[in-house]
């Protein structure tokens, strides 16, 4: 059982050693292009959204974008997420999908 810690907060920390205990622990090396952003604090959260703004700024890419990960999974066809595409708001966020599906359809 996990409780709170010192801090208040239950801790990511507390939860591995308890899946390593019960020997459900799975660990993967994550490679170039992880960051792990810890947000416990207003402080951090704001670093961690203009760290976020930056690399889409200046990478092009979005961070976590769900439509993205579901075609690379292939949890979603493209035919499906043109679809919802027809439905969504004009703003970059869906921009950038939409750039997705025509820079595969080229």
């Amino acid at each position: 059982m996990i409780t709170t810690s010192a801090r208040g907060e239950l801790e990511i920390t507390d939860l591995n050693k308890l899946y390593l205990q019960t020997g459900k622990l799975k660990v993967a090396k994550l490679g170039r292009g992880f960051a792990w952003l810890d947000t416990g604090t207003h402080e951090s959260v704001l670093q961690a959204s203009n760290f976020v703004h930056s690399m889409q700024l200046n990478q092009g890419v979005e961070i976590a974008c769900l439509e993205e990960i579901a075609l690379e999974q292939g949890f979603v066809s493209y035919e499906q997420t043109e679809v919802t595409l027809k439905k969504a708001p004009n703003n970059i966020y869906y921009n950038f999908v939409r750039d997705l599906l025509k820079k595969k359809n080229a």
